[in-house]
């Protein structure tokens, strides 16, 4: 960790705050009738698995899982090149009449979630779509609200916040930095 990072949550932390989300989707909807996860990559797929499993240990019931990349959905798609990364998408099950819980890591201006829900749609019509993340971090230029959310960490808009994931990075946080800018 650098010295200009702040560490807001540790590996329990992480832990603790998945628990209560799964608790809280399950309080929410009654059980999991119709209920299915799909994660944002690339670290809201970890975190839906992780959900998936804190569900699996309370309700004995293993949840639809998929895989959603937003990359051509993106409204900013000129600032990152000609050649974009994209990866796959996999949502093996029509979403038609199913409740989904999207999932991603840090909820910051919304517009990742609208690319997502434009990008869903694709794959059927839900009855309902519930957002769950780790981090709310402020600053909305769209109105889009998490249903669940591990923590509220206010920001300032020179700050950023990143997750590292043991299933990406070998261990487990959330550190906030101020971002210095050049020029």
């Amino acid at each position: 960790m650098a010295d200009s990072e702040k560490k807001v949550l540790d590996r329990e932390g992480i832990h603790r705050a998945m628990m209560r989300i799964a608790h809280e989707i399950l309080e929410r909807n009654h059980g999991t009738k119709d209920l299915v996860l799909i994660g944002i990559r690339s670290k809201g797929i970890f975190l839906a698995e992780r959900l998936r499993r804190e569900i699996r240990a309370i309700e004995n019931a293993n949840l639809p899982l998929g895989t959603l990349d937003i990359t051509f959905y993106r409204d900013d798609l000129q600032k990152i090149g000609p050649h974009p990364t994209v990866r796959e998408t996999e949502i093996p099950f029509d979403l038609t009449g199913k409740v989904v819980v999207l999932v991603d890591d840090v909820l910051y201006t919304g517009r990742t979630i609208r690319a997502a829900l434009d990008a869903m749609i694709d794959f059927g019509r839900p009855q309902a779509v519930q957002l769950a993340v780790l981090i709310d971090r402020g600053h909305r230029e769209l109105p889009i609200k998490a249903d669940y959310v591990g923590k509220n960490i206010p920001t300032a808009k020179n700050e950023e916040v990143t997750v590292r994931l043991s299933e990406k990075e070998g261990g487990d946080e959330v550190v906030v930095s101020e971002v210095i800018k050049n020029g």
